[in-house]
């Protein structure tokens, strides 16, 4: 029988992540008591003054039409000015394209740049949605895989024994989504040193760039290794940082050609993103770090408690993430034990008995390319976090 759905489309795997947050919706829809570490999102409310922009932007009849498909001249301009103040990439309005999100953005890039056969290099750990969207643009993920030996980061020596005559990018996320692991400025250095020896394009994720701790500070690949802007594309948004995530407002920048021809494709994909999203992620991008600086304390504070909490637990290993909002600890030394009288061999059965058993929903590591981990979001509420992981720690001592 001929199937319905092409092959393209039929080979996505749904969003992991999406699933796992609504499934714990529908069942505290249902009346029960589900506490949910699945959505990487923040928490608070999108900061009043982004709110008000929004609306003034909503009677404005100018932002009643179509715009640019690349965006708003005025927030090109305003991710210019961001770009350079907050990494110190000095960068044109010409190289950046406004996005419907992140992903939008991390889609866009690798059908531009990717054709049949070419292959990325993916450190593992990775975001979940990074393998399809290059398999979408008819590439082929490599996977490397870093684990918590190594503090989740992948190394230059990795890379290369990964690298063949078809590596074409390197995907690069620091900080990381899944782990909150972030890289040296050295290792970010000697990473881009090696793309630029071999010819590899980078595509460098940077939307949690903010979202750093203690002494860590994040590193713009292009800024340290100034040679390989011409073969880097920076992806970023204001969802994260200015807890936006339902607004979808994304970009990339990169070298004019590639901003082009991606702009191009999006003008036939989705013509102009959302204007009023747009004005408010200018209100965004103009306004001061404050309501930022206020999240990260919050963050921290939880991030400390929810590692010791998990490190707690017998047969859990929880490496301290210093970036991002997710803990990223493995279970492996949990498989093989009776828990309420079942048994778990794989983190995806893990996070099935969680969810079913102490009503706690977490993301396994088989979505992030790397089974034997959970991925937990601390970017909830204190006292939802506590109870949380206490009943993880009640169900697996």
């Amino acid at each position: 029988m001929v199937s319905r759905i092409s092959a393209r489309i039929g080979a996505i795997s749904e969003s992991a992540t999406l699933a796992v947050d609504a499934k714990a919706k529908a069942l505290k829809a249902a009346g029960r008591p589900v506490i949910g570490f699945g959505a990487g999102e923040p928490d608070f409310p999108t900061p009043d003054y982004i709110v008000e922009a929004a609306v003034a932007a909503a009677r404005d009849p100018k932002n009643h039409r179509y715009s640019p498909a690349g965006g708003l001249p005025e927030l090109k301009q305003a991710i210019v000015e961001k770009t350079k103040r907050d990494s110190g990439y000095e960068i044109e309005a010409s190289q950046v394209l406004v996005t419907n999100g992140g992903k939008h953005a991390v889609y866009n890039t690798f059908a531009t740049l990717l054709d049949p056969g070419d292959e990325v290099l993916l450190p593992a750990p990775y975001w979940t949605t990074y393998p399809e969207a290059i398999q979408l643009a008819g590439g082929v993920p490599v996977e490397v895989l870093a684990d918590e030996s190594q503090n989740y980061l992948v190394t230059v020596e990795q890379l290369e024994a990964a690298r063949t005559e078809k590596t074409k990018a390197l995907l690069f996320c620091s900080p990381s989504n899944p782990t909150g692991a972030v890289d040296t400025p050295e290792a970010v250095e000697a990473i881009g040193r090696w793309a630029l020896e071999h010819g590899i394009w980078v595509i460098t994720d940077e939307i949690y760039e903010h979202l750093t701790y203690g002494d860590t500070k994040s590193t713009s690949l292009p800024v340290v290794v100034p040679e390989l802007a011409g073969q880097t594309v920076v992806l970023n948004g204001v969802a994260k940082t200015y807890a936006m995530t339902g607004w979808r407002v994304g970009w990339m920048i990169g070298p004019k050609d590639v901003i082009k021809a991606a702009t191009n494709l999006q003008s036939h994909q989705t013509s102009n993103v959302c204007n009023v999203a747009q004005r408010a992620a200018i209100a965004a991008l103009t306004g001061d770090l404050s309501a930022v600086d206020e999240m990260k304390v919050a963050f921290d504070r939880r991030r400390k408690t929810m590692v010791q909490m998990l490190n707690d637990i017998p047969g859990v290993e929880c490496p301290e993430p210093t970036g991002a909002f997710y803990a990223y600890p493995s279970v492996k030394g949990v498989f093989g034990k009776e828990i309420n009288g079942k048994v778990a061999n794989t983190s995806a059965e893990l996070a099935a008995i969680i969810l079913d058993e102490a009503e706690v929903a977490v993301v396994p590591g088989e979505a992030f390319g790397a089974p034997g981990y959970l991925r937990l979001s601390y970017a909830l509420g204190d006292a939802d976090l506590t109870e949380g992981v206490s009943r993880i720690a009640k169900l697996l001592s």
